[in-house]
């Protein structure tokens, strides 16, 4: 070409469009690693907690999902700061990954897991990272309803109670209605180009994982086993699954505070690993995978609980003053409560006996019930005002918790909140145990399908109620075990709908 400047800019456009060709058929990198993290001393008999890790990569985008079988990744528990710091410095270090590249999400089950935490889950991250193959990608839901229960009891007062063992369950007349759950799985598969098989499964649910096993030992609980029982039935089964946590903040295992049936997660595990299998074989699985994360920090007002103190502190006192002297102890009651249920008609004595009094016109033994039965509505009366004072008084005592931590920390806190995409599967996160309703309300709003919401993410700030749920305040562990101002809720709503929106 005799025109060096023709010549120059040809070359130029030619080697554009070549670039631009390879960056858009950049292949969708994945890797696996996993470690057992139980704690040398609680060595786990089957079931036991781990720490996994997907590392997915696409041209000079990368994201590292952290799944750990524990109760959170900061502040409760034994993993505490500076845990994500510490595992991100060295991944910076060791392979260049950015900090903010890295998702560290906990199952909540209350496995107790190894002091070297930090080391297992770099070994992990690492085993995921050098393991990067070729992937296609592919999104979709599951569906289980069997698993799960709200937690939270709506009482005929118009106040709110929740289902824990730390304090008595309010009294079956008391309660009108229970809240919701979510039963849809989030699901992502990702099967190698080179045979076709399964890499790895993510799956998301919203369920506390705390009924353990039947002989107490340690265990990852539920989602343990929903993992086992993808690993083995999905394609080969060399594929590794991972659990994401939801919105479970108020949602328990069934049948959480039954007393007539063995505390089996096992059971449940598997019908939700079964669930999320039948879910994953309907995906279909495409190389055209989009690999983007967006991370921000959202600063939101921390909860001022000083005049709801001082309101429960006069509840408490109030109620205190209602317990009233009975003529019957527990001993004197049981048996007369059981005998009254048995035979509500002639509870004192045989029939003959009341008959005859009838006949004769006489009233004792109906007086002698009138009079016992008086004197047990009284015993369960305070029985009753006793139980609710046991609640109010855990309550409160979360409510000092925190205000104390507002006055020494600060009016304000912040929130790492991350958005990712992975092909056609969108998770938004935050560090919190998100209540269901949260989960359940930004779903209806997002835009695009398989659109997902996972609380306990990149740190632990304790329960997120919804604002309505925050004037509860002192009647449920969701309530009270919270830092956040009611008005957290609308803040990260919108900035969950912006993030999405910037994954397109």
């Amino acid at each position: 070409m005799k025109n060096p400047i023709i010549f120059t800019l040809c070359l130029s456009l030619l080697l554009w469009a070549v670039v631009s060709h390879a960056t858009a058929e950049e292949p969708l990198l994945a890797g696996v690693g996993k470690v057992e993290i139980s704690h040398p001393d609680s060595p786990s008999k089957e079931n036991p907690p781990m720490v996994k890790a997907l590392a997915l990569s696409k041209g000079s985008t990368h994201i590292m999902l952290i799944a750990v079988d524990a109760v959170a990744v900061a502040e409760i528990g034994s993993i505490r700061d500076p845990y994500m710091a510490d595992v991100r410095a060295a991944l910076k270090e060791q392979i260049e990954l950015a900090p903010e590249s890295l998702v560290f999400n906990a199952s909540h089950s209350h496995a107790r897991v190894t002091p070297d935490m930090v080391a297992r889950t770099i070994q992990a991250a690492l085993a995921a990272w050098n393991g990067r193959v070729p992937v296609k990608v592919g999104a979709g839901t599951g569906y289980e309803d069997s698993v799960s229960e709200n937690r939270r009891l709506l009482l005929k007062s118009g106040k709110e109670a929740d289902v824990r063992h730390a304090y008595a369950l309010p009294f079956d007349d008391e309660v009108a209605a229970m809240g919701p759950i979510d039963p849809e799985i989030g699901l992502l598969r990702l099967d190698r180009v080179d045979n076709g098989q399964p890499l790895a499964a993510v799956f998301q649910f919203a369920c506390h994982p705390i009924i353990g096993v039947p002989d107490g030992s340690n265990s990852a609980d539920l989602c343990g086993y929903a993992a086992e029982t993808i690993e083995a039935h999905l394609g080969d089964g060399t594929a590794t699954a991972l659990f994401l946590q939801g919105c479970g903040g108020d949602i328990n295992p069934v049948l959480y505070k039954s007393f007539t049936i063995p505390h089996d997660s096992k059971p449940l595990g598997m019908k939700l690993g079964l669930s999320a299998l039948s879910g994953l074989q309907k995906i279909k699985t495409s190389a055209d995978a989009p690999l983007k994360i967006i991370h921000e920090t959202l600063e939101m007002p921390r909860i001022d609980n000083a005049t709801r103190i001082i309101e429960m502190d006069q509840e408490i006192d109030k109620l205190s003053a209602s317990l009233k002297g009975t003529t019957l102890n527990f001993e004197t009651f049981l048996p007369l409560y059981v005998k009254y249920h048995l035979n509500s008609n002639f509870p004192s004595e045989t029939a003959s006996r009341y008959l005859q009094d009838e006949m004769l016109k006489r009233s004792d033994w109906k007086t002698l019930d009138e009079n016992n039965r008086s004197a047990m509505e009284a015993y369960l009366q305070n029985i009753r005002l006793m139980e609710e004072l046991t609640r109010k008084q855990i309550n409160r005592n979360l409510l000092v918790k925190h205000q104390a931590e507002r006055e020494k920390l600060g009016t304000t806190v912040k929130a790492e909140t991350v958005a990712l995409r992975i092909g056609e599967f969108r998770l938004v996160t935050f560090p919190a145990e998100l209540t269901v309703r949260i989960g359940l309300g930004l779903k209806k709003r997002a835009e695009k399908p398989n659109s997902f919401v996972s609380g306990y993410t990149n740190g632990y700030l304790y329960y997120a109620p919804t604002a309505e749920q925050a004037k509860n305040r002192g009647g449920a562990q969701e309530d009270s075990d919270c830092v956040l101002d009611p008005q957290w809720q609308e803040q990260f709503e919108t900035a969950a709908l912006r993030l999405w929106k910037g994954l397109e």
